[in-house]
């Protein structure tokens, strides 16, 4: 006797007229948006520009719904090259079939050109994404709640999960019109999932404000908070995947991921950067209380929306200053520009300076976007 369950969703699609809405799709739109605010705050207290986020959302957004495509149809080509399959499929994903781990990749990508166009480091933009990416991702589980898929094991747990038969369109398979459930109840690792990334955001908000990362270190956190919840996930997962060793591939696959991030953790070191504009007039300081004589009425606003040609990466000391006073930082300060930031390498040269310190330097082209369409997640 069953004494309770997690329900299901029979409707995955509604009709609006002659267009589906799918449920997927709109998890997965909301996931984006809830991403980019967090991320747009972020990217403010650093320095960038109002609405930045837009700049990179455009090229991150579509660049990792490719690259989770891509993802998908290599780990499970037999849908597509096997016998009876249809390798026109590939570009009908509605029909389903997206991978985390291509829009992690794919989506970098896209942030990396937006980045170099916007004149800031990607470092910059992948630690003000950290937080935001698992939110989105963890709201883009309801998604596959919705769809009745990507449930675990069979279970006996209170709140197993009662799972429909549903069809690639998103709809139950109905007998005298009741839609028809599979025997028993199964681990809900969609909801497993959805708690541990907002667990992993809270985490990297926590760490970050204690120890105020730079150089993607806060990303690296969020990546090795994931991969660690995934993995355990995964062993408890049993939908079709493609197995290695008798194993799911993205066991292997979180596993070698959190070990890459662990490593770059662990050998990239440096402070949060800020940026100051390049090719912007300076701010004028606010007048001190009481002091109108240098308030000018007649002066015209500056444009709410203006965007720099490019920035320069000071220290929270020298962004605070400049914030305060409006004086651009000395560039003999530690201020470094975004092409000498694409310029450096995992280890910079350990010369000494003239002063007998050394100069170390890292740098990191990591961060993500989401995938947005209604879809497995490999």
């Amino acid at each position: 006797m069953t004494l309770a369950a997690i329900p299901s969703p029979t409707d995955a699609v509604w009709q609006l007229g002659p267009f589906p809405l799918r449920a997927y799709a709109l998890c997965i739109i909301l996931g984006i948006f809830l991403a980019a605010a967090v991320t747009e705050y972020r990217l403010r207290a650093r320095g960038a520009h109002k609405w930045a986020i837009i700049d990179v959302a455009v090229w991150a957004v579509p660049s990792g719904i490719i690259g989770a495509r891509i993802y998908h149809v290599i780990t499970s080509p037999g849908a597509y090259f096997g016998e009876g399959g249809d390798w026109l499929e590939i570009f009908k994903v509605w029909h389903g079939g997206l991978g985390i781990w291509g829009a992690v990749a794919g989506g970098a990508v896209g942030a990396l050109l937006a980045a170099r166009q916007l004149g800031m480091p990607l470092t910059v933009v992948a630690d003000a994404l950290a937080p935001g990416l698992p939110l989105a991702q963890a709201v883009g589980r309801l998604g596959n709640w919705f769809n009745n898929e990507l449930y675990g094991r069979q279970t006996t747990l209170p709140w197993g999960l009662e799972v429909h038969e549903m069809d690639s369109a998103g709809r139950p398979t109905l007998v005298d019109g009741e839609p028809v459930l599979r025997p028993g109840l199964y681990q809900p690792t969609f909801l497993y999932e959805l708690i541990w990334n907002v667990l992993v955001a809270g985490i990297v908000v926590w760490l970050d404000r204690k120890f105020k990362f730079g150089k993607g270190r806060a990303f690296a956190v969020y990546v090795m908070g994931y991969t660690l919840g995934r993995f355990f996930v995964e062993m408890l997962r049993d939908d079709t995947a493609t197995h290695i060793a008798g194993v799911r591939i993205n066991v292997f696959v979180a596993a070698l991921v959190f070990v890459g991030a662990l490593v770059y953790f662990l050998r990239v070191s440096g402070p949060r950067e800020y940026l100051v504009p390049v090719g912007l007039d300076a701010p004028v300081p606010a007048p001190r209380e009481g002091d109108i004589s240098t308030v000018d009425v007649s002066a015209k606003k500056p444009a709410a929306a203006a965007i720099p040609s490019s920035y320069r990466v000071v220290t929270e000391e020298q962004f605070r200053a400049y914030q305060e006073t409006g004086a651009v930082p000395d560039t003999d300060e530690s201020v470094t520009t975004p092409e000498a930031v694409d310029a450096e390498t995992d280890d910079e040269s350990d010369v000494a300076a003239p002063d007998g310190t050394d100069d170390d330097g890292h740098d990191s082209d990591t961060t993500a976007a989401g995938a947005a369409g209604r879809a497995d997640d490999r």
